[in-house]
């Protein structure tokens, strides 16, 4: 059954290069199959040609190719397929390797103010950015600038302002290892830890709830044991379009026996049934069905969940059931008895109301975690972008410690990471509040006294240049005003700053949205050859279990005014930083004296250069899963205690979460379909219970304006207008809708507590004919 509509006016979210008509079918049964294959080399043929594109694809996340630019899910160590990359991957590299240009003359022709009318994939499908351009204050277009101006007038802005601290310096997760070190050490040599990045955005929330309770915010478990586990809880994350080479791990789970419960307001169809299309089976046969479980969760519904699956834990073990393990609690936990106590005084009637599941659905998700004695918690950002995000992960983390699944094969937490190097960029020290350790070994490396006082994360950057105490902002990659919420808050920030730099390889709207002048400086991308003084450089980088791989670039530069972003860096630096005791351009020169650098700071890089020639990639330390070792306050893994709150919504409201597209990563767009929803020709839709539809007086197909409500939000009112109904399995009180366009309605101080996360998930929002 189809339905269609027609989107009544033409804005930056909507694309006029499509068709203004809008299809919703049913959403697909099985994620990848033939149809994946098909979108990927339309992808890569189309915006590369035919024999680059087969070309890149071949050296696609290989031990002597380059890694993949869209996400950080891990390659084998072992044995890779043939064809190492999925659908979304070889989007990612066309994206990159098009044949367009974004030049001078394009520049010349299309205004500011004109290309701010336009959508994101418009801006986007220009093609690559190919020399350094400058926007004078005041001036409509930007124009060409010399690199050495470029540089200089950078050096001339820093140097004038009255403290380091005036200054931003944000990252992405697309930038190397070796970039992420030269940039840290370059702004803390500069003197400041204001090193806001992506991070930030989206697992921030992991990062502080896991230190507090495991001793280390990344995840814990390897490859082999994710497809070695017994029991997979994968917790608010959709991997059919944001990981889908995590697909196959979880077939080759489910061909060992595991049973698999997902966790979810949306019954997200790479979960359902899987097509491997490098097998027969996933070109002509059925597939593999996934998820044994499917628990829909309400939105902001997980700290009630994973309480009553405690609590059923906890229940089951007190009748003289073996279900927790007592040894691994009294030998490596602390704070048991209090968690205990909280979780037997919570009522399975609280559970229930703030999970939106029943007493015998989580009972059910109980079994499966009982009949298993290797257990993984899988999640992505459904967890991280609440209020309550940290308090989130946590509990996943003590669900676990109850029955001892942590540092033992085949259990632990994944995390799983959304941009391709974003844990790197940690590891390497891109964070504003660096630990002391990390600056004592910065000191005695190069002999100079790191800023020890904390920075400013990228929601605080946001807050500092609306009171005009930065007036620098340097985006190392990213697209950081899109990607934030509350564009009026950023829109107003940006401007107030004397400054705006974006080393990018692509257009995009945070090119847009300035400071008095701006600059864009263009940077190789990942597929491209990178040659610097002494030769063909390699890079690294980290994916999402700890794993430090080689990247090297297969294509010629899209032009040869590009720079490498460490070469980029390493003439900001010697350009701000007279006389300077660095060699910052030796550097550049050669990057295996950047990790001669990082092996002397950083555990675990010991004899960088020497591992990564022999072996082409290496596996990081981890103290929980190699020895079980817990380095946090109390030298153990602790339970926490956490309260059930559920966001209050009025009466004739919802409760909104952000979702992305299959046709996007992160705030690049491709197309405006959504294969896997049934989803054609918008994104202007909203996602809702067929049941809240007829409870509100509306129908499916029916065009709204979208309002956000924030208690102790004065500001003016938050709508974003004309977005399709489009009845969904989503339980009732509860809708969403793609990620950035309903940005706007999401204050930049709704945030989670501890980490500052933009809670992106949790939106009370009203409907409006």
């Amino acid at each position: 059954m189809k339905t269609e509509s027609r989107v009544s006016e033409k804005s930056p979210s909507f694309d006029p290069s499509d068709t203004q008509r809008i299809e919703i079918s049913q959403p697909k049964e099985w994620a990848a199959g033939i149809p994946a294959v098909l979108s990927a080399y339309k992808n890569v043929t189309t915006k590369a040609g035919a024999i680059k594109g087969t070309r890149l694809l071949s050296d696609l996340n290989q031990i002597e190719g380059f890694d993949c630019p869209g996400c950080a899910w891990p390659d084998p160590l072992e044995k890779r397929a043939t064809f190492e990359f999925c659908e979304n991957g070889a989007k990612a590299v066309a994206d990159e390797a098009t044949t367009k240009r974004a030049d001078a003359e394009f520049f010349a022709q299309h205004s500011v103010s004109k290309m701010r009318g336009e959508s994101d994939r418009w801006l986007n499908d220009h093609g690559r950015l190919v020399q350094p351009m400058w926007l004078p204050e005041g001036a409509s277009h930007y124009q060409p600038i010399e690199w050495s101006s470029a540089f200089e007038m950078i050096a001339t802005q820093l140097n004038q302002l009255d403290t380091p601290d005036q200054a931003a310096f944000y990252t992405s997760g697309r930038t190397g290892n070796e970039a992420a070190f030269l940039y840290q050490l370059f702004v803390r040599k500069f003197g400041t830890n204001n090193l806001p990045d992506c991070s930030n955005m989206c697992h921030e929330s992991s990062g502080v709830g896991l230190g507090e309770t495991i001793g280390v915010g990344k995840g814990t478990v390897s490859l082999e044991d994710l497809e070695h586990a017994e029991a997979i809880f994968v917790f608010g994350q959709n991997p059919g379009t944001n990981h889908p080479r995590m697909l196959s791990s979880l077939q080759a789970a489910k061909r060992h026996g595991a049973k698999i419960v997902a966790v979810n307001p949306l019954d997200e169809t790479g979960l359902k049934r899987f097509k491997n299309p490098q097998e027969v089976s996933g070109v002509i046969g059925s597939g593999t069905a996934l998820r044994d479980l499917y628990l829909p969760v309400k939105i902001n519904g997980d700290v009630a969940l994973l309480k009553g699956l405690c609590k059923s834990l906890i229940e089951r073990d007190s009748q003289h059931q073996p279900v927790l393990d007592h040894q691994f609690i009294e030998q490596y936990c602390h704070g048991f008895d209090e968690f205990k106590t909280d979780i037997e005084q919570t009522s399975w009637q609280d559970i229930e109301q703030g999970s939106g599941l029943t007493h015998a659905q989580i009972e059910e998700a109980a079994d499966i975690a009982c009949s298993s004695k290797k257990t993984i918690c899988c999640w992505a950002m459904g967890m991280t972008q609440h209020k309550n995000a940290v308090a989130n992960i946590q509990l996943m983390t003590n669900f676990l410690m109850l029955q001892g699944n942590l540092g033992k094969p085949g259990a632990g937490v994944c995390p799983v990471r959304g941009h391709s190097n974003v844990q790197g960029d940690r590891t390497m020290g891109i964070w504003e509040k660096p630990e002391p350790a990390f600056l004592d070994a910065l000191e005695k490396e190069f002999s100079f006294s790191p800023p020890r006082a904390n920075g400013v994360d990228a929601v605080e950057t946001v807050h500092g240049m609306q009171k005009g105490d930065i007036k620098v902002l340097f985006a190392l990659g990213g697209n950081f005003f899109r990607a934030m919420p509350d564009h009026q808050a950023n829109d107003k920030g940006l401007s107030q700053c004397e400054l705006t730099v974006q080393v990018s390889t692509k257009l995009n709207r945070s090119h847009l949205h300035t400071g008095k002048q701006a600059l864009i400086l263009p940077a190789l991308g990942r597929t491209e050859i990178d040659t610097q003084e002494s030769g063909i450089q390699t890079i690294t980088v980290e994916n999402s279990m700890g794993v430090i791989q080689t990247s090297h670039g297969k294509i010629p530069p899209a032009s040869t005014l590009l720079k490498s972003e460490i070469d980029i860096l390493a003439q900001l630096a010697a350009h701000t930083l007279k006389n300077d005791t660095i060699d910052w351009l030796a550097l550049s020169a050669d990057y295996r004296l950047i990790r001669d650098h990082i092996a002397n700071v950083i555990p675990g890089f010991e004899n960088f250069n020497q591992r990564i020639d022999e072996l082409g990639e290496f596996v990081l330390p981890n103290g929980v899963r190699d020895a079980r070792k817990f380095v946090t306050a109390t030298g153990k893994a602790n339970f926490v205690v956490h309260a059930i709150e559920s966001v209050e919504v009025p009466k004739g409201c919802l409760l909104m979460m952000t979702i992305r597209s299959h046709d996007q990563f992160n705030t690049t767009v491709y197309t405006n379909n959504d294969r896997y929803r049934g989803i054609h020709g918008t994104r202007k839709v909203l996602f809702i219970n067929r049941l809240d539809i007829e409870a509100l007086g509306l129908k499916a197909g029916q065009h709204v304006s979208i309002r956000s409500h924030w208690p102790n939000d004065k500001a003016a009112l938050r709508e974003v207008s004309d977005f399709a109904l489009v009845e969904y399995g989503i339980p009732r009180g509860c809708a969403a809708a793609y990620y950035p366009e309903t940005n706007d309605l999401i204050p930049i101080g709704s945030v989670a507590d501890k980490s500052n996360t933009p809670a992106y998930k949790s939106i009370v929002i009203s409907l409006h004919a």
